[in-house]
């Protein structure tokens, strides 16, 4: 789990659009991307409630690479988020913060940053 809201904040600042939107995606089908608070017993909630979800399966797509719960893990959290941009500076709430998990890793990711706006 990697907390990406200053990458992401620094993009939005350096755009320099005071009003719009900002989506943050993600090209890949084992990682997910979302809004949450990092606390770390969140974070460990949030892995043991995939892990609960999907695992103890016998997956279809397991006798090609034995990874259909980071598959299936992804497609619960989803590949996107928008947030909103206000002030030139992306609008959410105190605890909220973009984060980005691994369900299949450690591999190389990349996250897209897409700003619409004036």
């Amino acid at each position: 789990m990697l907390d990406i809201t200053g990458e992401v904040a620094e993009i939005v600042a350096n755009a320099g659009i005071s009003s719009g939107l900002c989506t943050i995606s993600v090209p890949h089908c084992t990682c997910a991307v979302y809004v949450n608070e990092p606390e770390e017993g969140l974070v460990h909630d949030t892995l043991a409630l995939i892990d609960e979800i999907v695992s103890g399966q016998e997956w279809h797509h397991d006798r090609i690479d034995h990874n259909a719960g980071a598959h299936l893990g992804a497609t619960l959290l989803g590949n996107s988020v928008q947030v909103p941009v206000e002030g030139g500076n992306m609008v959410l709430g105190t605890w909220q913060r973009i984060q980005l998990i691994e369900l299949d890793g450690p591999r190389h990711r990349r996250v897209n940053v897409t700003l619409l706006g004036d």
